[in-house]
């Protein structure tokens, strides 16, 4: 097995990359390793270290801190996949670009699915390596930026108008939660709490507001809901409502209003989903999780609008 190392290169073209990217090139082929080097050194001015597969990659990342891995597919005792994977998940924001030979096409694809930013046949190495790495790096620089910019943002005032898609749910609630991550206003674990109280929030007014559902039809475990759920989307007059949600935040505390346009129900009439009873009913369930994790929580008189305020807490 190979030792992991700096790849040999003289002390002037050291010096000379010392403003380029680092770039990290696995690969259990030692010609492999110095071809694509030569290629980032002179197209890039990278500096470039190597490993022979993904457990000597791994080491590398924990006390380097490249800016690219570039890894082949078929190496041992951790293969490129696996590399990817546990890159995913240890070092999320690091961009990871794969190298395809002949007959890895299959696996290839399964990198990309597992997180790889790009790609490149080891066939066309000259042609489009350097390119390719451009191209990620340039992404990636461009994200940073981007993130950094809605870093300086102190206050929040956005208003939306959400169709009756619950698959859009998901996505409005990272992207809210990762607005309220860069104003500091929730940890990590906060984020989570936050997240699930925005999202019951969001389906409650989409299914019982503006679809008229109602929670008795999951009791029985049958799939009567969904089945109505998806038939009166296209619907008059549900298809036409809309979901509105305005946000105001600033470093101090958030507040979030959902509105829908449904008939709206009687306030006082919603069970107590904190009583012993009602803990397993399906229709108190979302509630519970919104006054747990909010720090206040209030109805309209007609019963259409849900206001939520979330406060910062004093040790993040």
């Amino acid at each position: 097995m190979s030792t992991t190392a700096t790849c040999d290169i003289s002390a002037s073209a050291q010096q000379a990359t010392k403003t380029g990217p680092t770039i990290l090139v696995v690969d259990d082929s030692p010609i492999d390793r110095r071809v694509v080097a030569a290629y980032l050194q002179n197209g890039l001015s990278a500096r470039i270290l190597t490993a022979a597969n993904g457990l000597e990659a791994l080491k590398i990342l924990r006390r380097e801190q490249p800016t690219l891995v570039l890894t082949d597919i078929n190496m041992p005792d951790m293969n490129g996949l696996e590399l990817i994977e546990s890159i995913r998940e240890n070092f999320p924001s690091l961009p990871v670009v794969i190298m395809t030979a002949n007959g890895s096409e299959e696996f290839a694809l399964q990198a990309l699915q597992s997180g790889a930013a790009s790609y490149v046949p080891k066939r066309e190495l000259n042609n489009h390596l350097v390119s390719t790495v451009e191209g990620v790096l340039a992404a990636v620089h461009q994200e940073r930026r981007k993130n950094r910019l809605l870093e300086c943002i102190t206050k929040l005032d956005c208003e939306y108008e959400l169709e009756n898609d619950p698959a859009l749910v998901p996505h409005f609630v990272t992207h809210i939660q990762e607005q309220l991550m860069r104003m500091k206003l929730c940890d990590e674990h906060g984020k989570i709490r936050f997240g699930i109280a925005i999202e019951e929030a969001l389906l409650n007014g989409l299914y019982h507001g503006n679809l008229e559902l109602s929670s008795d039809l999951r009791q029985d475990g049958s799939n009567e809901f969904n089945v109505l759920a998806e038939q009166r989307r296209s619907m008059l007059p549900f298809s036409q409502r809309r979901l509105h949600v305005h946000v105001i935040a600033n470093s101090n505390e958030a507040a979030f209003v959902v509105r829908d346009e449904g008939p709206g129900f009687d306030v006082s009439k919603l069970p107590d989903p904190t009583e012993p009873e009602n803990l397993l009913k399906a229709s108190g369930r979302g509630m519970l999780l919104i006054r747990t994790f909010m720090d206040e929580v209030k109805h309209n008189s007609t019963g259409n609008q849900l206001t939520m305020v979330k406060r910062r807490r004093e040790v993040l």
